[in-house]
């Protein structure tokens, strides 16, 4: 087919997506020929999965390949007198989906700096063991499917646990979710109308504004500020695009980090009273916090904010629960939404969350884990800015930073660079309305210890062009 050489400067992913177009211009690969398989090419070319994933996504951006669900890549179709018009094509580039599937396909990657979860022996794994052996000793009735809001004994728990953070409501305004991402489905579902104009973060998260992307919404970026939001453009956004909600992440904001001040809080407050604003606060990362603060579900006490939470943070990321918290009107047609769109959640997970959270050693392992997110932000803040890094905010909590460097002007090129070195890096492409070049870089301080990161990214940050 073509061979690859592993020496030459040329990266490998682009070795590997221009010798399958030249196979394609010449003919000798025809429309609708299958390509291999990406492990098989893995496996004949001597090169990593991962490489060939990236090579077969950026083909498929080109629009040389077509991706067929269960069949694999195919050759697609090209006019060929358009293709001489607009020149080469343009330049692949990592979107949202992008993102998602290189995350949870490449767990396996040896370095993970730009990834969302925590490494595991940060995590709650032997309480999770402790209430997995007390649901074996029990008699659990495992028929039928469960509570459609969830497992009371929990959402009883939610309630408790936002009352201590002054949000008065009953059991019945909490639902339970497969995690925060169903959470935020079903309330985009249930806001968004093709069309509408939709106030989100900007930079945001990515799995909901591709969500929001396919409910046909138009998304109006609210610029983040070390403070929380640029409020003079929030209340300028309002007034032109006349949105109907706003969803957003005051709190250790994925991905800058930033904490929005109580001032910034209650003015979001206010605007969304006055121009009759949903405001859809996603707090997935509360219990990272380690100081009490008031949040937008707690100055408004859920009359326009609908509040969203998660234990798959601090539990286990595999263990998918997550809650909503609203007006009893929004969330008796967020149940419903749920019934249809996947019956019930998992009882057992909810079970298992919730043994989990009552242990006695809970709140200890929270403590501890907050200790080890402020060392590892001290540490990490410290090393970016030695190689010369602008960080964006040093929150000194939570596990994200938001940092660039005057090396770097596009930060996907350098995470494919990344990837070359096993390292997976989080471009700031990613979290961008538009999906434009951005020199930003997402950096989980809870990965950043090892050294290679750092002599990797040394070596990029100080070579003339990088990036």
């Amino acid at each position: 087919m073509f061979t690859l050489d592993p020496h030459h400067p040329t990266p490998l992913v682009q070795q590997i997506v221009d010798g399958f177009r030249e196979l394609i211009r010449t003919g000798v690969l025809r429309p609708g020929a299958k390509a291999p398989s990406i492990r098989q090419f893995a496996h004949a070319h001597g090169v990593s999965v991962y490489t060939v994933v990236d090579a077969y996504d950026r083909l498929v951006a080109l629009g040389y390949f077509a991706s067929r669900p269960h069949s694999g890549f195919f050759v697609r179709s090209r006019d060929s007198q358009a293709e001489a018009a607009s020149g080469p094509g343009p330049q692949y580039h990592f979107d949202s989906m992008w993102y998602l599937r290189r995350v949870f396909e490449n767990r396996n990657l040896r370095l993970k700096p730009g990834c969302g979860w925590l490494p595991n022996d940060w995590l709650f794994g032997e309480g999770l063991r402790r209430s997995l052996r007390a649901l074996a000793a029990q008699d659990i009735d495992l028929g039928g499917y469960g509570e459609p809001k969830g497992y009371t004994p929990l959402r009883q728990l939610v309630r408790d646990l936002l009352a201590e953070q002054e949000i008065a409501l009953t059991s019945d305004q909490v639902l339970l979710t497969h995690g925060s991402s169903q959470a935020m489905d079903l309330v985009a579902r249930r806001l968004v109308q093709p069309g509408d104009a939709v106030l989100v973060d900007e930079p945001g998260y990515p799995n909901l504004l591709f969500s929001l992307r396919f409910l046909g919404a138009r998304l109006i970026g609210v610029p983040r500020t070390p403070q929380g939001w640029d409020l003079a453009a929030l209340e300028a956004r309002i007034q032109e695009h006349r949105p109907k909600v706003f969803f957003t992440q005051p709190r250790l904001h994925s991905p800058t980090g930033s904490v929005a001040h109580l001032s910034h809080l209650h003015r979001v407050v206010q605007l969304a009273e006055r121009h009759q604003l949903r405001v859809v606060e996603n707090d997935l990362y509360a219990d990272l916090d380690p100081d009490p603060r008031p949040s937008l579900a707690s100055l408004d006490q859920l009359q326009r904010v609908i509040h969203i939470g998660s234990f798959s943070k601090t539990i286990s990321p595999n263990l998918r629960v997550g809650y909503v918290a609203a007006h009893p009107d929004v969330l008796e047609d967020l149940a419903q939404l749920k019934m249809i769109s996947g019956l019930t959640s998992s009882e057992f997970a909810e079970r298992l969350a919730y043994g989990a959270l009552v242990d006695g050693r809970w709140r200890k392992h929270l403590r501890v884990l907050r200790q080890r997110l402020a060392e590892a932000h001290q540490r990490t803040a410290a090393r970016l800015e030695a190689l010369g890094f602008e960080l964006f905010a040093q929150p000194a909590a939570g596990m994200f930073l938001w940092a660039r460097h005057a090396a770097i002007d596009n930060a996907s090129t350098l995470a494919y660079q990344a990837a070359e070195q096993d390292i997976l890096l989080g471009p700031g492409h990613l979290f961008g309305l538009d999906l434009a070049p951005s020199p930003w870089l997402r950096f989980n301080v809870a990965f950043c210890q090892d050294e290679a990161l750092w002599a990797f990214l040394g070596t990029v940050t100080s070579a003339p062009g990088a990036g």
